[in-house]
């Protein structure tokens, strides 16, 4: 091939020796700027490799002169971090949550720690925003099962809901009134027509008249004869527009038949005390938060031992 060189006559340049159909190609050298930039880099990745972890090997990968690696600077920027935050966990620890709204800068630490945890451990179930899905409650609303303070958001954070193993849990039991026989169809579908008209959801009917001496009877005893529920057992105030599950008739129906048995997982066994009053104060934020109760009054001690 290197006998079929020839000079270009129009360029000056040489070919490189083939041909076809006519067409030959320049043997054009590289610009001299790019081959310094082709041998910077190559000596540039040679000092890389000496320098720093490069080559994969078995178990691990070199680890470089400078021994510098990336897990070492994450480690040391969480270390620097958390050093950063020290004090604000520990005022958060040694403060009863109770309390926060009397420190607004300490509430909104533990508001926007409370968000970061929340988007760790809770959206998967409540969902980004906390509006939650059928059988997630929403957080941002002011209907609560168990209580919407700060201490009450925290307890029910820390044993979570029907959660087996801890004896601190939310705990209540709906009976399935259908699937157990305790009612029959027809009567459930009364019961529904009253909670369906108590809900301002139908008109009174005879079907709801009906229903009202039944829900007396077999649903007053946790929701209240008024129907507004019961935050000491979990029983949901059943007049308002608000449901876990759903207020058509179909979906009422099924949750009178079948019940309900939603569990939400105790956190104290997860995650720590700081961080679980974060979330508490974080979902109190939302804007269905409620205001602490009033602490009870101590008796003087004379009035106690007094004598009608």
């Amino acid at each position: 091939m290197a006998d079929n060189k020839r000079v270009d006559q129009a360029t000056g340049t040489s070919t490189v020796g083939h041909e076809w159909d006519g067409i030959e190609e320049l043997d054009t050298p590289m610009p001299r700027w790019w081959l310094i930039t082709f041998y910077a880099c190559i000596a540039f990745a040679i000092g890389y490799c000496i320098l720093y972890p490069a080559w994969p090997m078995l178990s691990s990968a070199t680890r470089g002169t400078l021994g510098w690696s990336s897990h070492a600077q994450f480690d040391a920027e969480i270390a620097a971090d958390t050093a950063r935050k020290a004090p604000i966990m520990r005022a958060l620890a040694e403060t009863p949550i109770e309390r926060l709204p009397g420190n607004p800068t300490l509430l909104a630490a533990a508001e926007e720690g409370g968000r970061a945890a929340f988007k760790v451990n809770c959206v998967q179930c409540h969902g980004s925003g906390a509006t939650g899905s059928k059988g997630y409650p929403n957080l941002n609303d002011d209907d609560w099962l168990w209580g919407g303070d700060l201490a009450t958001i925290q307890q029910t954070l820390m044993h979570g809901v029907r959660q087996p193993g801890d004896d601190a849990t939310r705990m209540s039991q709906m009976p399935a009134f259908g699937r157990d026989g305790i009612l029959t169809p027809d009567q459930i579908g009364d019961v529904v027509s009253f909670v369906r008209t108590v809900s301002r959801q139908e008109p009174n009917s005879t079907s709801a008249r009906r229903g009202a001496a039944l829900f007396t009877a077999n649903c007053a005893v946790c929701h209240g004869d008024n129907a507004k529920g019961n935050r000491t057992m979990g029983a949901p105030n059943l007049t308002d527009s608000i449901w876990l599950y759903g207020g058509d008739r179909e979906t009422l129906t099924q949750t009178v038949t079948n019940a309900r048995y939603g569990i939400m997982p105790a956190w104290g066994g997860r995650l720590d005390p700081v961080t679980i009053k974060m979330l508490a104060a974080y979902v109190h934020s939302l804007g269905g938060g409620e205001a602490n109760p009033a602490p009870a009054v101590p008796i003087p001690a004379a009035t106690q031992n007094a004598r009608p």
